[in-house]
């Protein structure tokens, strides 16, 4: 498993849409899911949950509340927590979406957010995302203020169970290269769905890319080395891209796996991709102060644009030096 850096703003701690249920031989991560997924423990005890503020200030509304605060965000499946850390009330739900795309690890248009009180929580234990409830889901266009969403409350994550994508999410969270080699992310695959089943030719081939891409970026989000080597060798592509614009680098970046960094590199991943926010992959790792990704990334550039694999050679390059004299500099453009 690869290595992720201190000073996040994703920190998992105690874990607490129609196709069929999850394949029992993938298995769902209990209690055990957010350190078997190596994200390691919260490092200071998480906010007070949205019920208990509500409880002991029933005066506080969202216009009171921080400009800028903090929300947990629990992914259903697997029972891991994370932290949301520069939330407003102003932001829309769909802005939240693309920064957890980076912070959990699950694309964009797999993801489905509700927002519910501890109670309601307590009340839907046990029961699936995919229940329709209606208090709680949260549109694209909508704001975090419209919803009452208040400093230290949940919101819950939940995979799109449509088309066996919930059991391939679990797969590569998991990281076992012999799960998600039965869940079509090879044109060899014999798994099939109950739309894929009609699929054919060029489509098909389109419906297992996108598969094998999926686990290839939660694979290198969570830094799985060995299962993105087998989903690399079996044609997944860390060129291709989410809705967003960002490859599995991306990915890698924001958590700092350098393991996973090193192999997307080997496979020609860049370091000059630009998402549609106009960010690399390096300045991802900048903002989301994962020092040591953003020095290989950056090694990795100047050794490409130097033409050279000897980091000894590298050093003789005028240009590396001045550029390495104003690395991370705030002020410095984006490479």
């Amino acid at each position: 498993m690869g290595r992720a850096e201190g000073g996040s703003r994703v920190r998992a701690g105690a874990p607490l849409e129609g196709a069929p249920d999850p394949n029992p031989a993938v298995g769902r991560l209990g209690r055990r899911g957010a350190c078997s997924a190596g994200l390691g423990p919260l490092l200071a005890p998480p906010p007070a949950p949205a019920s208990s503020i509500r409880a002991s200030s029933p005066a506080l509304a969202l216009d009171q509340a921080p400009d800028v605060f903090a929300v947990r965000v629990l992914l259903e499946e697997t029972g891991e927590m994370f932290q949301a850390a520069s939330c407003r009330g102003d932001m829309t739900v769909r802005e939240l979406k693309e920064e957890l795309e980076l912070l959990v690890g699950v694309p964009l248009d797999l993801q489905r957010l509700r927002y519910l009180d501890q109670g309601d929580q307590r009340s839907l234990k046990g029961q699936a995302c995919g229940t329709g409830r209606k208090a709680g889901v949260l549109m694209d266009e909508t704001t975090l203020k419209f919803h009452d969403v208040v400093p230290g409350g949940i919101i819950s994550l939940c995979v799109w169970q449509y088309d066996g994508w919930t059991e391939l999410v679990l797969a590569a969270v998991e990281g076992d290269p012999s799960k998600l080699s039965c869940l079509g992310v090879d044109e060899g695959s014999l798994y099939r769905t109950a739309n894929s089943k009609h699929f054919e030719g060029e489509r098909w081939k389109e419906w297992i890319a996108q598969r094998a891409f999926v686990a290839l970026y939660i694979t290198s989000h969570r830094g799985h080395p060995d299962a993105m080597q087998y989903l690399l060798e079996h044609g997944a592509n860390c060129l291709r891209r989410t809705l967003l614009g960002r490859t599995a680098l991306h990915a890698a970046a924001a958590m700092g796996r350098l393991d996973s960094i090193n192999l997307l590199l080997s496979y020609g991943a860049s370091v000059n991709d630009k998402d549609t926010r106009g960010e690399t992959p390096m300045s991802i790792a900048r903002r989301m102060n994962r020092r040591h990704g953003e020095r290989r990334m950056f090694l990795f550039y100047w050794m490409t644009k130097s033409g050279t694999t000897d980091p000894k050679k590298l050093m003789a390059n005028k240009a590396f030096h001045r550029a390495k004299s104003g690395f991370g500099s705030k002020k410095k453009s984006q490479i």
